[in-house]
């Protein structure tokens, strides 16, 4: 059983699931922040890869993947530096990243180098479902979890088929539009979960968007857990630790 699908298989309560743009304050920071979110209960994180282009991320994540790029963080030393001390992180890792980097390191020495350095799965949001074929066979050889998603324009026929395909756990994406920090959700949001849930036979995580606790509470009624990204950043930008704990300690509630 993968990293992925033994923590869900164990999990009593909901998952909270953190993005952190790699090398954002220096690639030295990522281990520190990593093993800071696994100690306070975190159940799996996604590191994101800073990327030129990139077009599903709002402006926080945005200026992290500058501040990333302004340290020369690449692929290739976000992998080299996971390989370093992979052995003292328990949780699954994720990959987030965007089609052009991976297709410029090479899709089968991507997922070759990822399964090497201990990665678990990958997030391409720019990946749709009609061309991954180009990386899902190298990403599942190499025993690599391809993480899809799910929008609130999807139409019922695409969620199923993607619910059907996907593996690890689903991505619901709870707005139309980029990431980043919102007042609130559409009305009609739980039901969009709730029809996620119903098709699929993976765990559902909502994300995009949620940036409170009491967002994370509202989420949690509808699917197995959230995913926090931009809120996530910023707090880490601005040392706020006990932020990052709210958020964490939330999803944990019963």
């Amino acid at each position: 059983m993968s990293r992925i699908k033994n923590v869900f298989h164990e999990l009593n309560q909901k998952a909270f699931v953190p993005y952190i743009m790699a090398g954002d304050g220096g690639l030295d920071t990522l281990k520190e922040k990593l093993l800071f979110l696994q100690d306070n209960g975190v159940d799996a994180v996604e590191i994101g890869i800073p990327f030129s282009d990139p077009v599903a991320d709002g402006p926080t994540i945005q200026k992290a993947g500058i501040r990333a790029l302004a340290e020369g963080v690449t692929l290739t030393n976000v992998l080299e530096t996971i390989g370093s001390f992979r052995s003292e992180i328990r949780i699954p890792l994720i990959i987030m990243t965007y089609t052009n980097p991976v297709i410029a390191y090479g899709i089968e020495s991507f997922a070759k180098e990822c399964a090497l350095v201990g990665v678990d799965g990958c997030i391409i949001p720019d990946l749709p479902l009609e061309e991954e074929e180009l990386f899902a066979p190298h990403l599942e050889k190499n025993g690599l979890e391809l993480i899809r998603l799910v929008t609130v324009t999807s139409p019922e026929e695409r969620i199923r088929k993607i619910a059907s395909k996907g593996n690890g756990y689903i991505y619901a994406v709870t707005v139309a539009g980029i990431t980043g920090a919102r007042a609130g959700f559409q009305a009609e949001l739980g039901e969009f979960l709730t029809r996620v849930k119903q098709a699929s036979h993976l765990p559902v995580l909502a994300g995009f968007g949620i940036s409170t606790p009491e967002h994370v509470q509202e989420m949690n009624q509808y699917c197995d857990g959230v995913i926090v990204g931009s809120k996530i950043v910023d707090l880490f930008h601005e040392k706020n630790l006990e932020g990052i704990k709210e958020l964490i300690a939330a999803a944990k509630i019963s």
